[in-house]
Parts: structure tokens; C-alpha cells; sequence
């Protein structure tokens, strides 16, 4: 009888660790030519599912700035978390994640550079889309992206006017960020998603693909521009979702 007892409690423990509560926390980092209100529909969606979300604002001076960033607000976390970075954020989020809060990483669109790799040494190994409009730096050594290429090779599935504001609240990107190679790469450590947006005209889609096998992250391509969370929020919310469940 007492063997029963035991094994009816393992059972019940298994079933426990099986059911166990999605990750609630959600913390979002852009990339560069933005900022983070891009993010406000991936926002919206997530937040009426009762997560809860974060929004880092980047100031784009550095990696180890950007890093800085992140980490300040995953210290004000409550528990585990899933940490979301979109193009040059997925630098970040390759640094950033090994932080002790960070259950889980999702790459949308993004860089995912290993150990000693960098955003740059990714970007060479394919040729710019003609729709790719990111200028040579200023000088003051800040990256912009040209206005006349902006919504065709930036973010060509939202509205022009939306465009034009994103254009307008573009962060001003150090190009240093860009050479930086990363110290530490978290994707080795935690899980990982990665969403592939078909229709990138910033990142070219087979940049993203040999990225995300080599990691061997669990990938779903999504049609839509650079922004593809912001043109497909739905459908990019049901990826960042499924890392919060495990699934």
C-alpha cells in the first residue's frame, strides 16, 4: 500500500512539472532604423493575453550599451523570461541572454551571431537586396537608412504613413554596433525560435535560414517584410507564445 501511495505522488509530481504555467514575462528589444514603438502591436496582443511585457529602448550607441540596456530591464523581471530581439536586437539579445531571468530566446528577422561573430560578418555573406537602403556612415560614424528606400527596403508591407513615422523616430545607430562580434552566445545555452521573414529586403531571407539551422532553433517563416511583426503581429505572437510555453 505504501508503494502505491508513492507512485500514485510520483505521478502526480510528473503531471505537475508537465502542466507547468507558460512563462509570463516578455521582454522586447528592436533593432536599428527604429525604436520601440514598432513593437506596440506585438505589444497589444501579448499584454490581452495576460503577459507581461517589457519594451527596451536601445540607445544604439554601442553593443555593450545596448546590452547594458536589456539587462537593466530583465533585472526588474519577476521570474522567467522570454527575451525577443528583431535584426540588429538579435545581436543584442546573443549577448544579453545569458542573464540569469532569460528562459528562452526568439529572433525575429534578427542576427544571431556566434562566439566572436558579428552582425557585419553575417550581413557580407550575401549580396544587399537593390531595395536595401542603409547609408554608409555619417561623419560622426551613425548609420542611417535612406529616405527614398525606406519603405520598400525597410518595412514595404505597412502602411506609407506608418512608414514615414518610423522613418522619422529612427534611432541614431553607431556603425561600431555593426563590427562588434559578441563575446557570448546565449543561443547555445537556452531555447530558441526564430521567425524568417520571407519577404526581407534588409536581411536577406537566406542570411536568417543559415543562421537559425546552424543554431538549430525552432523556425517558422512568416510573408512579410523586415517588420514582419509589425505587418503580422498575429502570427508572430503565436511564436513568441509557443517559446513561452516550451513548445
Amino acid at each position: 500500500m505504501k508503494n502505491l501511495f508513492f507512485s500514485a505522488a510520483l505521478l502526480l509530481a510528473t503531471i505537475g512539472v508537465a502542466n507547468a504555467q507558460p512563462i509570463k514575462n516578455i521582454v522586447l528589444v528592436h533593432g536599428a532604423f527604429a525604436d520601440g514603438s514598432g513593437w506596440r502591436s506585438l505589444y497589444d496582443i501579448l499584454t490581452k493575453k495576460g503577459y507581461h511585457v517589457t519594451v527596451v529602448q536601445n540607445p544604439l550607441s554601442s553593443l555593450e550599451d545596448d546590452v547594458a540596456a536589456t539587462k537593466l530591464v530583465l533585472d526588474k523581471q519577476d521570474g522567467p523570461t522570454v527575451l525577443v530581439g528583431h535584426s540588429w536586437g538579435g545581436v543584442v539579445i546573443t549577448q544579453a541572454g545569458d542573464h540569469p531571468k532569460v528562459a528562452a530566446l526568439v529572433y525575429v528577422a534578427a542576427f544571431q551571431p556566434d562566439q566572436g561573430e558579428s552582425a557585419l560578418s553575417w550581413f557580407q555573406k550575401a549580396p544587399p537586396a537593390p531595395e536595401n537602403g542603409i547609408i554608409a556612415p555619417d561623419a560622426n560614424g551613425i548609420v542611417y537608412y535612406d529616405k527614398e528606400k525606406f519603405h520598400g527596403g525597410f518595412c514595404a508591407d505597412i502602411p506609407k504613413a506608418d512608414a514615414d513615422f518610423m522613418y522619422a523616430s529612427q534611432g541614431a545607430f553607431a556603425a561600431k554596433g555593426f563590427g562588434t562580434p559578441v563575446s557570448h552566445a546565449a543561443w547555445h545555452d537556452k531555447p530558441t525560435w526564430a521567425i524568417v521573414a520571407t519577404e526581407d529586403k534588409s536581411i536577406n531571407p537566406d542570411i536568417e535560414r543559415a543562421m537559425y539551422k546552424r543554431s538549430n532553433s525552432k523556425v517558422t517563416e512568416i510573408k512579410g517584410s523586415h517588420v514582419v511583426f509589425m505587418s503580422q503581429p498575429e502570427a508572430v505572437s503565436k511564436v513568441v507564445i509557443a517559446a513561452a510555453a516550451g513548445q
